[in-house]
């Protein structure tokens, strides 16, 4: 598949490229991330093989992500427009001021201002909720969302690290009140992060967002750089983000990803890319490169075509286990006595379902 295929976003008419290029590299505001111009150069390459999904956030590497942005592409209207430019709001970038952050309407138009002047633009494609506000109303929320959209400063609007429940009573709410609806659906996701399949993944498939998965890679520890043979010895520029995650589980599912990657003759990092682009629900896989030479190499995980038993072995290293309720399933078949299969795991008969033959009391 070539980054030039497009695909509709959920349940809308908006066209994206199945890879996403992830912004917050852009800027080495906080002691790590690509310089200006190898940010500039890693854009030029992106589009030119046809990508046209950028992500960013108001205050990726304090801001600097957004105004890299629009000094490159958003100043260029014959750059801008054919670019689906996506940043997200709630973070506050002014210490001290109350209503700083957050998803009140006092903060969402003010920050939708603020983007707008560093992007170099009149208007956002894609403005996410970057994660839910506690304190606020979410049909205050979804109100001053709408008005931007009637305002023609936002095209569509999409939902970050936010609860399921929290964003299908958002996407009702619209739906009842005439209101732009949530289409999208960013989430951390990858082979070492399926927690998103228990109740995220069902509710975008049922409600019509897109998913977006971000981190797909976990912070770089899926990225064939760090092997059980080089434990402890590689250090990395974020080494809080994927320290954690450097352990025996890791590296057993290293081991089977370079066993796959030899048999497709590619890499790890590619593998574990088309794993989750080839996941029900997603429609653009959100890429972080901080390199040019890392999008290069990246981008050539959408010429991966997984068998099913590389799909089978990495489902048995990683396949999630879930409490309540989804371990109620397999005890209410809902057709027959025969067993059924959950989440592609075959589950036994039902006690409570009566066989052929039997009768009520």
């Amino acid at each position: 598949m070539p980054l030039d295929h497009y695909v509709t976003l959920g349940r809308s008419g908006l066209r994206v490229s199945p890879f996403c290029l992830g912004a917050m590299t852009f800027g080495e505001d906080l002691g790590w991330g690509s310089s200006v111009e190898e940010s500039q150069r890693i854009l030029d390459r992106f589009i030119e093989l046809g990508g046209n999904f950028i992500d960013t956030a108001n205050f990726y590497t304090k801001s600097h992500s957004e105004k890299i942005l629009g000094d490159h592409v958003g100043r260029h209207p014959a750059r801008r427009d054919r670019l689906v430019l996506a940043t997200k709001f709630s973070g506050n970038l002014y210490p001290g001021d109350p209503n700083g952050g957050g998803s009140g309407r006092k903060s969402i138009l003010s920050a939708c201002d603020n983007s707008l002047r560093r992007l170099q633009t009149d208007y956002i494609d894609l403005y996410w909720l970057h994660n839910w506000d506690v304190h606020t109303p979410i049909d205050e929320t979804m109100a001053a969302l709408e008005d931007l959209v009637r305002a023609g400063k936002v095209r569509y609007i999409g939902v970050s690290d936010t609860p399921a429940w929290k964003i299908a009573q958002a996407n009702v709410t619209a739906q009842f009140r005439g209101w732009s609806a949530f289409i999208g659906l960013q989430i951390e996701y990858s082979l070492l992060e399926r927690s998103v399949e228990q109740e995220l993944v069902p509710m975008a498939l049922e409600l019509g967002l897109g998913v977006t998965p971000w981190s797909p890679l976990k912070s770089g520890a899926l990225s064939g750089k760090y092997t059980r043979a080089n434990a402890g010895t590689v250090k990395a520029a974020r080494g809080m983000f994927l320290e954690p995650f450097l352990h025996e589980k890791t590296f057993a599912l290293v081991d089977a990803l370079e066993e796959i990657a030899r048999a497709h003759e590619t890499t790890v990092a590619r593998v574990a890319l088309a794993w989750v682009q080839g996941r029900p629900g997603v429609t653009s896989t959100i890429i972080g490169a901080r390199t040019l030479a890392q999008l290069e190499d990246n981008v050539k995980a959408l010429d991966v075509k997984l068998h099913a038993d590389d799909l089978a072995r990495l489902e048995a290293l990683t396949r999630p286990t879930f409490g309540f309720p989804q371990n109620m399933q397999p005890m209410f078949p809902a057709i027959h006595n025969g067993g059924t299969t959950v989440n592609g795991v075959h589950a036994p008969p039902s006690p409570f379902v009566l066989a052929k033959g039997d009768k009520p009391y």
